[in-house]
């Protein structure tokens, strides 16, 4: 209990320090960056699974709100860019692969659940069946995510200028009573519908499809308002910070280490791959980025929800990227497994 409390405390201080200093994204870096320091300086902190669970969900009922019938149909347009992401996605579990492996020397597993792009949670259960580092492929995937969300509104304001000011949504004292009880009814209704038929990602995915569904059916008016998308960016951003509790000095030098190098891999494919598709002219490249950046789903939908992204073409892309891993990274582990067996003997 103590330490999500202070967990907690320290969340809050990182909230009020960026917002004394003008800094962006004060309610999700904020957390971020206090909880890590305070996580390295050796404070027992712990999140909480079923708090960030409910505020995953406010996420998927505000992504799901937006959807429009002009929306969907503007979906079968994107088949060009959605057909990259298999292919990113290979490039990033070949590279990863040999960079953790040769370059770091931890074994085939831990390097091969380390490079996969997926969520944390199902990267850990598939890298801890097949004998890998649980607690160094949870270090490895923390700094991925940390990384890349810390690192994105820099980039989204320096290249493209995008206002990171802009309240995620309206207060919310502007809503009808009935329209917050219908968000609050496709959270958790959307939630544990999705977990109980074993959906991956359920706790965003389950929100988003009910309250997509009531959206174009014209019944949910509003996305969530602004406070409900403060509290899941503050609680996201906990979370985050809180994975680096009792890190060990070895475990900076290796696993955090050769995560933050395993980043700088990731940001030049993203480039890559977002410069390709912007010269192509297949999308913008702000939504390129958001939607192509390997980082955590529900983060970037908080990025993309703030600086007014085109959230179905975002979160899409996402979805098919966490789809192809959860798929398809068993299956390639027993062909790589195989393959080095077979160049031993």
């Amino acid at each position: 209990m103590k330490a999500h409390v202070f967990a907690f405390a320290v969340a809050g201080l990182g909230v009020a320090i960026f917002k004394l200093l003008h800094l962006p994204l004060p309610w999700l870096l904020g957390p971020i960056f206090a909880c890590l320091i305070a996580s390295l300086a050796g404070v027992p902190m712990r999140g909480n699974k079923v708090v960030n669970d409910a505020m995953r969900s406010i996420l998927g009922v505000a992504v799901g709100s937006t959807f429009t019938v002009t929306l969907l149909v503007s979906m079968a347009g994107m088949w060009p860019t959605l057909l990259m992401i298999p292919v990113m996605t290979g490039c990033i579990g070949v590279l990863g692969l040999i960079y953790f492996q040769r370059l770091w020397g931890f074994d085939f597993a831990t390097s091969y659940y380390s490079a996969m792009p997926g969520g944390l949670q199902d990267m850990l259960v598939f890298g801890e069946e097949a004998g890998g580092d649980v607690r160094a492929l949870a270090l490895i995937h923390a700094t991925r995510v940390m990384v890349i969300v810390v690192a994105l509104p820099f980039l989204l304001t320096w290249v493209w200028d995008a206002d990171l000011s802009n309240p995620p949504g309206a207060p919310a004292a502007t809503i009808a009573y009935s329209q917050l009880a219908l968000m609050v009814f496709c959270g958790l209704a959307g939630w544990q519908l999705a977990k109980r038929a074993g959906m991956f990602g359920a706790s965003i995915l389950g929100p988003l499809l009910l309250a997509a569904i009531l959206a174009l059916a014209g019944i949910l008016q509003h996305r969530p308002p602004a406070e409900a998308i403060w509290a899941a960016q503050f609680f996201i951003g906990m979370g985050v910070g809180c994975k680096y509790a009792g890190i060990t000095t070895a475990e900076i030098r290796t696993d955090v280490t050769a995560g933050l190098g395993f980043c700088v891999l990731l940001l030049v494919l993203t480039v890559i791959f977002a410069e390709t598709i912007h010269l192509a002219g297949l999308a913008p490249p702000l939504e390129t980025i958001l939607a192509f950046a390997p980082g955590g789903q529900a983060e970037l939908t908080v990025l993309a929800l703030i600086v007014g992204a085109d959230m179905a073409f975002v979160v899409s892309h996402h979805v098919l990227r966490i789809f192809v891993v959860i798929l398809g990274a068993p299956l390639f582990a027993r062909l790589f497994k195989h393959l080095e067996t077979r160049k031993e003997t």
